[in-house]
C-alpha cells in the first residue's frame, strides 16, 4: 500500500546529511560493521539488544546524540551499561564512532535513522533508561506538532521503558520545557524522578543556551512499577 500525505508519519527532525571530514569518514567505514545500525522505515523486525551488544546488561537509548561527545562520556563513565544512540545527522554519527575507535569503548552502538521507527522495533519494558538532550525546539507555533516530546511518543518511549526505568528531558527553550513538563506529567505511566541534572555531561547546545542567556532544564520521569 502506497503511504499518502496524509498518513505519513510526523517527523521530529530534518534529515541531514551533512560532510563527513576524512577522519569521521575513516571511523564510519571501520566500524560500522561493526557498531552501526540502519534504521528503515517501516522495517518492524524485533531487535535483539542482547546481541545487538553482545552481552546481557542494562541499555540506555539515546535520541539525537549530536555530534556524540556526551554519549561517548556517559559509555565511558557506566560500563556495566550499554549505550545505543540513534541520530540523523552523518558528520555527529561518524564523530561518535570515531571517538568509539579512540576510546576503545565496546558499550556503544550507534543507530542512523528515525528514532520511533528504532523504538517500534525494541521490545517493551527492555530499557533502562532514555534520554532527549536538547531535541530541535520547533519555536515557531505552527511547527509544535513536529515536536519530539508529544503524547503519543512519551507514551511509546515509557513502554519501552522496564518498571522504574528512567526518560530524562532536557531543553534550553522555556516554552518547550513547559510543554515538555505537561507533557510528560500527564502520562498515566509516569511519575517524577527529580529535575536535576543527574551526571548529565554537559552539550555543545547546552553552551550554546547558556551563553544566549537561555535557562537550562532537565526533566527526570520514571515509569511507574
Amino acid at each position: 500500500m502506497t503511504e499518502t500525505a496524509e498518513h505519513r508519519p510526523i517527523r521530529s527532525f530534518h534529515p541531514r546529511r551533512g560532510r563527513m571530514s576524512a577522519r569521521h569518514h575513516d571511523a564510519h567505514a571501520e566500524l560500522w560493521p561493526r557498531f552501526g545500525l540502519t534504521v528503515h522505515d517501516g522495517d518492524r523486525a524485533p531487535l535483539d539488544l542482547a546481541q545487538l551488544f553482545g552481552r546481557e546488561a542494562p541499555v540506555v537509548l539515546e535520541i539525537g546524540f549530536g555530534m556524540g561527545e556526551g554519549t561517548a562520556a556517559m559509555a565511558a563513565a557506566d560500563p556495566g551499561r550499554g549505550y545505543l544512540g540513534v541520530e540523523v545527522h552523518t558528520p555527529g554519527i561518524g564523530n561518535l564512532l570515531a571517538v568509539v575507535g579512540e576510546q576503545g569503548l565496546s558499550n556503544v552502538r550507534v543507530a542512523h535513522g528515525d528514532a520511533m521507527q528504532l523504538l517500534h522495533r525494541i521490545a517493551p519494558a527492555s530499557l533502562d533508561a532514555v534520554h532527549v538532550f536538547f531535541p530541535d525546539p520547533w519555536p515557531k507555533a505552527r511547527h509544535h506538532k513536529r515536536r519530539l516530546i508529544r503524547p503519543e511518543n512519551v507514551a511509546l518511549m515509557r513502554e519501552r521503558l522496564r518498571p522504574g526505568g528512567l526518560l530524562h528531558c532536557a531543553t534550553d527553550w522555556p516554552d518547550y520545557a513547559e510543554a515538555m513538563a505537561e507533557t510528560l506529567a500527564a502520562d498515566p505511566g509516569l511519575e517524577p524522578a527529580g529535575d536535576d541534572r543527574a551526571g548529565r555531561p554537559e552539550t555543545k547546545f547546552e553552551r550554546r543556551g547558556t551563553t544566549a542567556g537561555r535557562p537550562i532544564t532537565d526533566l527526570r520521569f520514571q515509569r511507574r512499577g
